[in-house]
């Protein structure tokens, strides 16, 4: 068996493999931020409300003035947002809130039932705000998909990092916020979720390898599926084998890997985990394991509405004046500061 199984071009959305169903990496260089926290430009010319299309280095997907995703429904599935650079708002449902960003993560199990908003508010008037994330959906096992909803933070300067350097004294470093390297183990995952159990072998990990580095994967077991993806950088071998930039790669979990990166400082993601082995039915942000489940999951939501909505409008943001917060259903808030 090839240690690289397949190697193909990254679009969009990535592909993935059980236990994750969806994966997409957005990246945006949006302009000053006005007094709505909006960009400060013209969107004149721009699709608005299902604003997908890069226009002018940036996009506001379903947001009208602040760039985002208004509220919206999920059920049987867990979200993992990545917030590697600029802000995002959280709001939802049950009254949890959150603005995170700059390496913290979120993680939200929506369980039976819950709608959230992830607005991108522009809080930089005098400059430019970049805008960089990974959401990655992971799938429940039919006994959790009806679990109670749950909500939580990884701060940034709280999620574990591996920093191995290899014998040239290059160095790699892997934020781990699933699974575990080398005795690196990630905070605790959501309670219900498919990663709360070990034997699942989920990882995800952000990688980032400075020139010429070196670096080896442990290898997992026969049952976990595997994937690489090099999303900046320039030239990377994994074996030997080339593997170009805005590639991914297949893996065999169980041989060793080894990663030799090229001449400029190249960045990584990678998913691991055992498959659920379950039937997967799918409506748009409702995941299921039939098709009647998903017409139930409909059905609900235009009854209960998931809770209703708590907040003023579908693209909720908090005030500029706000630093990195979350308010847990429970009414428990943690405060951070922006910096």
């Amino acid at each position: 068996m090839k240690a690289v199984k397949r190697i193909y071009p990254l679009q969009m959305p990535w592909e993935t493999a059980d236990p994750f169903l969806f994966c997409v990496h957005h990246e945006d260089f949006y302009p000053k931020g006005n007094d709505h926290m909006g960009p400060d430009t013209s969107l004149a010319g721009r699709n608005i409300g299902n604003d997908f299309v890069v226009k002018d280095g940036f996009r506001m997907y379903h947001g009208s003035k602040v760039p985002g995703f208004p509220a919206h429904p999920h059920r049987g599935f867990e979200t993992v947002t990545i917030a590697r650079k600029g802000w995002i708002d959280h709001s939802d449902s049950l009254g949890a809130a959150g603005r995170f960003g700059q390496g913290d993560v979120q993680w939200m199990t929506a369980g039976k039932g819950v709608q959230h908003s992830e607005m991108f508010p522009l809080l930089k008037r005098e400059e430019k705000n970049e805008m960089e994330l990974f959401q990655i959906w992971l799938n429940l096992p039919r006994e959790k998909k009806l679990t109670e909803p749950h909500f939580a933070m990884l701060w940034s300067e709280d999620i574990p990092v591996y920093v191995c350097e290899d014998s040239d004294g290059n160095t790699s470093e892997i934020d781990v916020i699933a699974g575990e390297i080398d005795g690196v183990s990630a905070l605790d995952p959501a309670p219900n979720s498919w990663a709360a159990n070990p034997e699942n072998e989920v990882a995800i990990w952000t990688i980032k390898m400075s020139a010429q580095a070196k670096l080896t994967l442990p290898k997992a077991s026969e049952k976990a599926n595997r994937r690489l993806y090099f999303y900046q950088g320039s030239n990377v071998k994994l074996n030997g084998e080339d593997l170009p930039v805005q590639h991914a790669a297949e893996l065999d979990a169980t041989e060793q890997m080894i990663i030799e990166n090229g001449s400029e400082e190249s960045y990584f993601l990678f998913l691991q985990g055992r498959p659920i082995n379950e039937p997967v039915a799918q409506y748009g942000p409702f995941v299921m394991n039939t098709q009647a489940e998903i017409q139930q999951a409909m059905n609900e939501f235009r009854t209960t509405q998931f809770g209703g909505w708590p907040w003023s409008t579908a693209e909720h943001v908090h005030d500029r004046n706000r630093g990195r917060f979350a308010r847990f259903t429970d009414g428990k808030e943690v405060e951070k500061s922006l910096e």
